[in-house]
């Protein structure tokens, strides 16, 4: 997919200044490229879209470390590449990687004020409809949709619930709205 390089340039600027809406934009325009990229290599869907998940988490939190001068989808394959050999070495060893008292911090300081299209969407649902809806999801998404817009949790209880670092469960439930709102749209 051909994205315009300038659009991408200002939404990575705005990122790297904590703007909800240009991290989606980012999420929504690489996460296809990523996502196959993994899937070539691993040939499983569950751990591709894991991988992914990772992927994007880690970039989000680096992505004041990413030089213009490069393109963004290199720099999300390369860091994908080096979470799919993190993984690998953690099967290996066994080890459990966390995050960083800093990275939770820092994603703390990321502000999640301003509705998405998609939550606007899943707030106009009648619930038993979107209930029907959100079971169509995979079951680790139908978990985080549960947690966070039924039993109305934050980001970091959902993080302590699920065992996941809290940039992991913010990139799942982006992926998770996104995919229940195509759902409601379809029906």
């Amino acid at each position: 997919m051909e994205v315009n390089k300038e659009k991408v340039l200002e939404h990575i600027l705005l990122a790297k200044k904590g703007n909800q809406l240009s991290f989606k934009f980012l999420l929504d325009t690489f996460w296809g490229s990523v996502y196959y990229y993994q899937l070539s290599k691993i040939k499983n869907d569950n751990e591709a879209e894991d991988i992914t998940i990772r992927t994007f988490s880690k970039a989000f939190d680096k992505i004041s470390t990413f030089n213009e001068e490069y393109q963004f989808k290199t720099w999300l394959i390369s860091i994908s590449k080096n979470v799919y050999i993190d993984s690998l070495r953690k099967k290996k060893t066994s080890i459990i990687l966390d995050t960083s008292k800093e990275q939770e911090e820092a994603a703390f300081r990321v502000v999640d004020n301003s509705p998405s299209p998609e939550d606007k969407i899943i707030t106009e649902q009648n619930l038993a409809k979107l209930l029907r809806d959100v079971k169509q999801l995979k079951p680790k998404y139908q978990e985080i949709i549960n947690l966070r817009f039924f039993q109305e949790l934050s980001y970091k209880e959902i993080s302590v619930i699920i065992g996941e670092p809290l940039n992991n469960v913010k990139v799942k439930l982006l992926r998770a709205k996104k995919l229940l709102a195509e759902i409601i749209k379809k029906s």
